[in-house]
């Protein structure tokens, strides 16, 4: 099980904590979204939509001491993970997501859609605890210009996308440091953490390879996002 773990972090991993005990299983759902219709002479038919943002739930506890089972290298006061995730929760912006099991990674952005706790009697304070998240899609409104004239006549729309180009330059390869991993790189150079896949397939790294990579291993980077 060594292999197996959760990330919780915010805005940029400047707060955040590893889940100190191993939930027994984590629940991931990513659900269609068509509609079935019967048609006349035809029968029924699906028409498939976009599939429902993933889904993530588990249930775990918070130890009030240092268990042999405990995995996280720094363990907190169990409610102080609480005040954490109802902090950002209230902030209604999303958390980064990260789970590291045996033939899979998970790493996305997410919404804390439900959080339950209560505190365990008979065990010196340990926390139990429930949590739902959901995949947050990034986006930015644009702001929509409607031109037209007195007479009655038809009106346009324009579309003003007030993004500003990036001109930065982008470094071409980066060399891994202590204590690094592809989300770090493709935060730091990309601008976006969930980008690190971009940069494990342009560097034909394995799944398995991700837990073992190398002080000073240079890493070709993807262009910038336009």
């Amino acid at each position: 099980m060594n292999n197996y773990g959760i990330w919780l972090s915010f805005n940029n991993q400047e707060e955040g904590f590893q889940i100190p005990v191993n939930p027994p299983e984590v629940e991931i759902s990513e659900e269609g979204n068509g509609n079935t219709y019967d048609i006349t002479g035809l029968g029924q038919i699906n028409v498939i939509k976009s599939p429902n943002l993933t889904e993530v739930r588990f249930e775990s506890f918070f130890p009030a001491m240092p268990y042999h089972f405990v995995v996280a290298p720094t363990l907190l006061e169990p409610m102080r993970y609480v005040s954490l995730i109802n902090k950002w929760r209230a902030t209604k912006r999303p958390i980064r997501f990260v789970y590291t099991g045996e033939t899979f990674d998970i790493n996305i952005a997410a919404s804390i859609e439900n959080f339950t706790w209560k505190e365990t009697a008979g065990t010196s304070g340990d926390i139990e605890y429930s949590l739902a998240l959901k995949k947050y899609i990034f986006y930015s409104a644009k702001k929509v210009k409607v031109e037209g004239n007195s007479n009655g006549a038809a009106k346009t729309m324009k579309v003003q996308d007030k993004t500003r180009p990036n001109d930065k330059q982008q470094p071409k390869t980066y060399t891994l440091a202590a204590g690094d991993n592809l989300w770090k790189v493709a935060q730091k150079h990309l601008g976006d953490g969930s980008r690190a896949k971009e940069i494990q397939e342009l560097n034909n790294l394995k799944d398995s390879d991700l837990k073992k990579l190398p002080i000073g291993l240079e890493l070709k980077l993807p262009g910038a996002a336009s």
